[in-house]
């Protein structure tokens, strides 16, 4: 697994994700984007400039598979965030090893020592995920429309 900068031929796996109502709905995506619409947001995402967040392809072997954002990056803490696209590769372990490689990431390039995430009560698997990388419920705020009905936030914190 490895984790790399975004390119625009990742645009025809974004398509096909796109077309997935249940990974539309477990990542927040709007569902049927037109196809000009999705290449505009995914162009975006491959030349973002901003200083505060990072978008990187997952890759396991030479197929892309997901990425994995840094988003709010200020002073020595980031709150991480992932996406399998390929929802038949959801469950098996590929989300954390990704994340791994993000904090490691984080860690050697930028200086980053503390990561947080928010995830849903329902989403079962990123909870386990995220307990598993060793983060630790920080607090529970807010809600959010997720699969279908009104969730729960959580917030989350490792600290190295």
């Amino acid at each position: 697994m490895t984790i790399r900068k975004l390119c625009m031929d990742d645009f025809v796996h974004v398509l096909n994700w796109s077309k997935d109502a249940t990974f539309c709905a477990a990542n927040g995506w709007v569902q049927n984007r037109s196809e000009e619409e999705l290449y505009n947001w995914w162009f975006h995402c491959v030349n973002n400039n901003a200083v505060d967040f990072i978008r990187l392809r997952i890759d396991l072997g030479e197929r892309l598979v997901g990425y994995v954002d840094l988003a709010g990056i200020h002073n020595d803490c980031a709150e991480i965030g992932i996406a399998i696209g390929e929802r038949t590769l959801w469950g098996q372990g590929i989300g954390g090893e990704a994340v791994r490689c993000l904090m490691k990431y984080a860690r050697e390039t930028l200086g980053i020592p503390v990561f947080h995430a928010e995830t849903n009560e329902e989403n079962v698997r990123a909870r386990n995920m995220l307990q598993k990388l060793g983060f630790v419920e920080a607090s529970r705020y807010g809600s959010e429309h997720y699969m279908g009905k009104d969730s729960q936030l959580i917030q989350y914190q490792y600290a190295i």
